[in-house]
């Protein structure tokens, strides 16, 4: 049923809410699972200003696909650059590009309370994804 999961990643404390939940998942189904970080930048001066938290984004992603790993659950990472404001857009092409069949991420991350002003990246996600998405609190 769930093939390929694309599980969406911030480095924030309600991200890491996801990680047990896509593993029960990801076990249960066979599933292999893409973990996608999108790291914003702006650019100052002639130069990226790193806008994520201060874990390095690499590391994020290299840590959370080990931990699937060690699940015994297939897994791979994906490390986007974006735009502030354009997260949702990268998580949808990714899940996208994979045929996914699933995109797993918390409701809330690192721009708490900008989302509650603009609307969250998880909400974009869900208004734009062509695949269901399972969003844990």
């Amino acid at each position: 049923m769930f093939e390929k999961v694309v599980v969406a990643v911030d480095g924030s404390p309600q991200s890491s809410k996801t990680l047990p939940v896509a593993v029960d998942l990801a076990r249960r189904y066979g599933s292999a699972v893409t973990v996608v970080h999108c790291r914003e930048f702006e650019r100052y001066e002639g130069s990226d200003v790193d806008l994520g938290p201060p874990i390095p984004a690499t590391k994020l992603v290299e840590d959370t696909v080990e931990m699937f790993r060690a699940a015994g659950v297939e897994a791979t990472g994906e490390l986007r650059k974006v735009r502030p404001g354009h997260t949702h857009e990268e998580i949808v092409q990714v899940a996208k590009k994979l045929s996914a069949d699933l995109i797993v991420m918390g409701t809330r991350g690192m721009t708490e309370l900008k989302s509650l002003l603009l609307g969250g990246v998880a909400s974009k996600v869900v208004h734009h994804a062509t695949c269901p998405v399972l969003l844990v609190r």
